[in-house]
């Protein structure tokens, strides 16, 4: 994986992962508590290690590329704590960067918007249950 990751880097292509804490994890080589405990140096040394924009999931989704300040994502909650949402993440970042933007452009926007959109579900529709399909299907007010 990252032989092929760095090659995509040299050859000038963009690529975006986006684990969560486990899977960040296993790609470290470290403990997940290690991951937890500093998630900025975390995504930060992934970027490093796999020359790409890294969206480490969780409170306070982090996104870091080589050689960058990382950012912190603000919005979000625990609705996106559940199977899928991480596949809509990745679709919302894909279309950013279809739309032009660049990779770390196109995470920190996917970021915030999968986050509100998870904050408007929480507001708008408290009492109804929330599948990945249905938020990234739902447009709302």
């Amino acid at each position: 994986l990252q032989t092929q990751l760095k090659a995509r880097h040299r050859r000038g292509f963009q690529t975006v992962l986006t684990p969560h804490p486990l899977e960040a994890a296993r790609l470290l080589g470290s403990p997940v508590g290690a991951v937890q405990a500093d998630r900025l140096a975390a995504a930060r040394e992934l970027a490093e290690q796999f020359q790409c924009v890294v969206a480490l999931k969780g409170s306070g989704t982090v996104i870091a590329a080589p050689r960058q300040l990382p950012a912190i994502n603000s919005t979000g909650n625990a609705l996106l704590a559940s199977p899928g949402t991480g596949d809509v993440l990745a679709g919302m970042t894909g279309a950013c960067i279809a739309s032009g933007l660049s990779a770390l452009d196109a995470a920190c926007v996917a970021a915030f918007r999968h986050g509100d959109l998870a904050d408007r579900w929480a507001l708008q529709r408290p009492d109804q249950a929330r599948t990945a399909s249905a938020l990234a299907q739902w447009q709302p007010d």
